[in-house]
């Protein structure tokens, strides 16, 4: 009999400490919305090209760690490219696809100003490169280096911009004339709002 009650008295202690400790993890996780412009070139020294506006939208998810830090990771369909200039392209906007998942830490002060540096993987899923006979013009995998700062209000509403750095090549195309080692360069200014 006191086996039954030791176990009861245990099963009871543990259901209570699990939904105190699921309700503390759901009281730190925050789901949001988020949308905004782009406006994207490539960076490479003998590759010409100008930049070109684009948007991002998607949602995002925010888990507090401390009072002022948080780990912020976002789901975003993003719309780069750039004007490139040359005989093959004949100034062309190249358009990329991409879906985002940008990975960052974030540290927001008590007035609501944050800054916010990570990694970003991009997965390339569509592209438009008009009538260049070349094929497929990105590669499938994008990787990048992402920093940022921002105003989130206590309400939720937030503003950020933040640069995204590219850190792998993009292009996925031989030509003679065209090396295609340049990589992405995106300013991205966005509104949010974090439930």
């Amino acid at each position: 009999m006191k086996k039954l009650i030791l176990i009861c008295c245990v099963l009871v202690s543990a259901r209570s400490f699990s939904q105190g400790f699921v309700q503390g993890l759901m009281q730190r996780i925050h789901f949001g919305l988020k949308a905004g412009a782009n406006y994207s070139n490539y960076t490479q020294e003998n590759f010409s090209s100008d930049g070109l506006v684009g948007f991002h939208a998607g949602a995002l998810l925010d888990f507090q760690l401390t009072k002022n830090l948080f780990i912020q990771e976002e789901f975003l369909f993003s719309s780069q490219g750039a004007k490139i200039k040359g005989d093959l392209f004949e100034s062309q906007n190249v358009k990329v696809n991409y879906f985002t998942v940008p990975f960052l830490l974030k540290y927001r002060t008590n007035p609501g100003l944050y800054i916010e540096a990570g990694p970003q993987v991009g997965m390339r899923t569509s592209e438009n490169i008009g009538s260049t006979p070349i094929g497929e013009f990105a590669k499938k995998l994008d990787l990048s280096a992402v920093g940022g700062l921002g105003f989130q209000s206590k309400s939720g509403f937030g503003i950020g911009v933040r640069y995204v750095a590219g850190l792998s090549k993009v292009g996925d195309f031989q030509l003679s004339d065209e090396k295609p080692d340049f990589r992405n360069s995106v300013i991205q200014a966005s509104v949010f709002y974090i439930f």
